[in-house]
């Protein structure tokens, strides 16, 4: 019998087990496959954080809260784990992203400075701005390293006592009012919380209880043609609002693997299981095109490419919670391409939770707020 069984061991999962396990709580944690893996939402080298945070402002106090666990979590594990660059909010005055990024900035007291065109090409030689489009530069913006992050704290948590189980997928879970049952391969288990943390995954096991969808996106690495030591020690994150079009984003190599650029959703949905993992060159030439508008120093041959997963919700927003059936069961699910910088946090958070604290503003994140729809179980 555990306190809790954590099933998934990615990004969420594995910061779940670490913050229960270092509260003295008995953790059983459950992984399909053996993290850090390249099959989930939690690979591909590096991962943008930053403060101004255009989604929503409820999630600053959040972010805020990740940077000081980061740091808290490099210095237990000795790994660099976070490196500030900066970081460009690109777009019209008025998009989601520029509007979204001063909005939150300035509810919150972050410092931030707007930059013209003019600006951004004189400090920022990589980047070619159009006349009508403007860049919020946030100089707390930086890359994690996720395969490094999730070992640290698989690795932690082990060491405050956690059980963790690799190649062990879930089965089946039973939950009654006050404990649960996991059933895998090897047997059953049994505790008296179950947090289901399992990223792509986590729809199936939910059974369609909630809106939940897995969409295929695809990362490329492109050398830059020209100056390319100014691009790994001076490019920083970026995110390019383009209208009704995914938004475009970027970050550096900061260890000489090239600039990793992408398109912000709009790729396929389906099985995790069936997704094709193959980049083809119908992924590669739309970023290719942007680029050459866009980014013209960097070369237009990708010289590595990744295909990882989003678990979205319809709002974007996350699924962070108690189960609305089942008071056992606790929720974090649904980061929608944006989660990763908030793993710490989301663990801490779901520890005070299954202790029964209230340290952090959840209201956004309700399970109950998709439960008068459709699928509901």
């Amino acid at each position: 019998m555990y306190d809790v069984i954590v099933v998934g061991l990615g990004g969420m999962g594995g910061a779940i087990a670490y913050h229960l396990a270092r509260r003295g709580r008995r953790v059983l944690g459950l992984d399909r496959l053996a993290p850090p893996h390249d099959a989930g939402s939690s690979h591909g080298k590096s991962r943008i954080i930053r403060q101004a945070y255009y989604e929503d402002p409820a999630y600053v106090p959040l972010v805020l809260r990740a940077y000081e666990l980061w740091e808290a979590l490099e210095r237990d594990s000795g790994e660099t784990l976070l490196v500030k660059t900066g970081g460009l909010m690109i777009g019209a005055p008025d998009s989601p992203i520029v509007a979204g990024s001063t909005e939150s900035a300035r509810r919150h007291g972050l410092k931030y400075r707007m930059l013209s065109p003019e600006d951004v090409g004189r400090w920022f030689p990589a980047f070619r701005l159009e006349p009508h489009e403007v860049a919020v530069y946030e100089e707390e913006a930086g890359v994690l390293f996720p395969e490094r992050a999730v070992a640290a704290h698989l690795r932690l948590a082990r060491a405050a006592g956690a059980e963790l189980r690799l190649d062990a997928p879930v089965e089946s879970w039973v939950a009654g009012s006050d404990s649960v049952s996991v059933r895998t391969p090897a047997g059953r288990y049994q505790a008296e919380r179950l947090v289901l943390a399992a990223g792509a995954w986590n729809p199936r096991l939910l059974g369609g209880a909630f809106p939940l969808e897995v969409e295929r996106q695809v990362s490329l690495w492109f050398r830059p043609a020209e100056r390319p030591e100014w691009f790994e020690e001076h490019l920083p994150v970026f995110i390019w609002d383009r209208g009704p079009e995914p938004a475009l984003y970027g970050l550096p190599g900061l260890e000489g693997e090239g600039v990793k650029v992408g398109l912000h959703h709009g790729g396929q949905v389906g099985d995790p299981d069936r997704l094709p993992r193959q980049v083809t060159e119908d992924d590669v030439e739309p970023v290719r095109r942007l680029l050459a508008r866009r980014m013209p120093l960097l070369d237009p041959e990708p010289v590595q490419a990744s295909v990882c997963l989003y678990t979205n919700t319809p709002d974007r927003h996350f699924l962070v919670g108690t189960h609305p059936d089942h008071p056992a069961v606790v929720l974090a699910a649904g980061f929608s391409g944006h989660g990763f910088k908030f793993c710490p946090a989301i663990g801490e958070a779901v520890a005070d939770l299954i202790e029964g604290k209230a340290r952090r503003d959840l209201a956004l994140f309700d399970p109950r707020r998709f439960r008068a729809g459709p699928g509901r179980a």
